[in-house]
């Protein structure tokens, strides 16, 4: 798609000069010769970039920038004056103008000037959509009590600057929650920085979090920013905190307290505004018990306690993720979409996922990598969880099969019930499942049709 750009000017000559160079670059123009004129252009629609006189008459060009602006913030002007000033050139400046440009222009630095600013217009953009994407990628999916009550406490904390400790088996999605802390914050536009601290190892958890000086120590052989240095002005998450040792547990407390640290091997006091969310798959309690977690860190961080239910404590979400990541993982791989069939997914409900989300969404990229077809049925699940459902299902079967009053009714229950599954074995095709089960294919028709079987295509 062509840049349109916005000349505004009141000497038509100008206006004339700079869109035939600009359109000779491959820009699309449009002019407007005052102000009010531009304004009432860029409702109808709204360019690319603005190329702003400052001397018009009735609104002058400071007067347009400013109401452009507040109109449209994401909006790139470049100003343009002929009597122009240091004084205005930071005027301009301060209410968001790209750049400044004194006349007589030089036209080939109005063509270095147009193209920084679209691409600063473009990468601006690009960073909006992947923010988007990042947080799309790392929204949390569930609609039972406990992660609807778990939104809801997001909700109200996140405005806030409080500390926040999120509690959880493995595997739960205590990053996601972390994640949507800071994204529903007013630091949602600063870093989010994340370390884990059981993986890094004791001898360079300081650097990594304090950053460190050159000649700290051997190898380090240029200074380093740490994590809470690169998260200044959003949040920090520091994941399995209750593996930190004592002698760094210290060092953040002083943090959280006094917003000061000094780098490692360094003298020089440095201030940061950080918001710590802090994780753990551990009882804090009995880690202060046992003399591993200081007491007072754990007071500070648990200013706002959040609690991550494992998956069997909300079965009922476990048809949507899996559907999530179902659909994510068929597009990542180029595949067709699949469906997971009504008995394999009871199959996934039943089960008690030790390893919660996580399990899942790996068994689910599992079944799309070698799930040939485009159905998911029973016998397409990991032999543990086909054993389970297949126990559970045959007994409730049993049952349902001793309820009936005669021979005949429980051969024509069991019949039904295995064309059923042949069929979706077969995703619903009538040959395949006739040749399968070795079958004339009119005679399947016919029972399918007696024993009223909704063909699902």
């Amino acid at each position: 798609m062509t840049d349109t750009i916005l000349i505004v000017d009141d000497e038509e000559g100008i206006r004339s000069s700079l869109a035939g160079i600009l359109e000779d670059e491959g820009y699309r123009t449009v002019c407007a010769a005052d102000g009010a004129e531009a304004l009432a252009m860029c409702q109808k629609e709204l360019p690319g970039l603005v190329l702003l006189d400052i001397w018009m008459p009735r609104m002058d060009g400071i007067e347009t920038l400013k109401r452009l602006k507040e109109q449209h913030p994401g909006l790139n002007v470049i100003m343009m004056s002929g009597h122009g000033t240091i004084e205005t050139a930071v005027k301009s400046t301060k209410l968001g103008a790209y750049d400044f440009i004194e006349k007589p222009l030089s036209l080939e630095k109005v063509v270095v000037t147009v193209e920084n600013a679209l691409a600063m217009t473009r990468l601006k953009e690009e960073n909006a959509a992947l923010r988007g994407q990042v947080q799309q990628g790392h929204e949390m999916i569930g609609t039972s009590a406990p992660m609807q009550q778990l939104a809801e406490q997001i909700r109200l904390v996140a405005p806030t600057n409080a500390s926040v400790l999120i509690t959880g088996e493995n595997g739960t999605g205590k990053e996601l929650v972390a994640r949507s802390v800071h994204y529903h914050s007013q630091r949602r536009d600063k870093p989010f920085i994340e370390i884990n601290c059981a993986a890094i190892p004791e001898e360079l958890i300081e650097s990594e979090l304090f950053g460190h000086e050159r000649g700290a120590f051997t190898g380090a052989v240029a200074q380093k920013k740490g994590k809470f240095d690169l998260a200044d002005g959003g949040t920090l998450f520091l994941d399995e905190i209750g593996d930190m040792s004592l002698k760094t547990q210290a060092k953040v407390l002083r943090i959280l307290q006094e917003k000061k640290f000094e780098r490692v091997g360094g003298t020089r006091t440095m201030e940061v505004d950080v918001r710590v969310v802090a994780a753990t798959n551990k009882l804090l309690e009995e880690e202060i018990k046992n003399g591993t977690f200081r007491e007072d860190l754990y007071y500070r961080l648990n200013v706002v306690p959040f609690k991550v239910p494992p998956l069997r404590e909300r079965r009922e979400d476990i048809p949507l993720l899996a559907g999530y990541f179902l659909e994510a993982f068929c597009d990542q791989e180029g595949r067709e979409r699949k469906r997971i069939v009504p008995e394999a997914m009871d199959a996934l409900k039943r089960y008690d996922w030790p390893g919660n989300v996580r399990e899942l969404k790996n068994i689910v990229e599992r079944l799309v990598i070698m799930t040939p077809g485009g159905t998911i049925t029973l016998n397409h699940l990991p032999d543990y969880l086909n054993t389970a459902a297949e126990r559970e299902a045959g007994a409730g079967k049993l049952d349902s099969v001793l309820e009936l009053s005669s021979l005949r009714e429980a051969r024509e229950e069991f019949e039904r019930e295995f064309i059923i599954q042949k069929l979706e074995e077969n995703d619903w095709n009538v040959s395949k499942t006739a040749e399968a089960i070795e079958l004339e294919r009119s005679n399947l028709h016919r029972k399918i049709k007696s024993y009223g079987i909704d063909m699902k295509k």
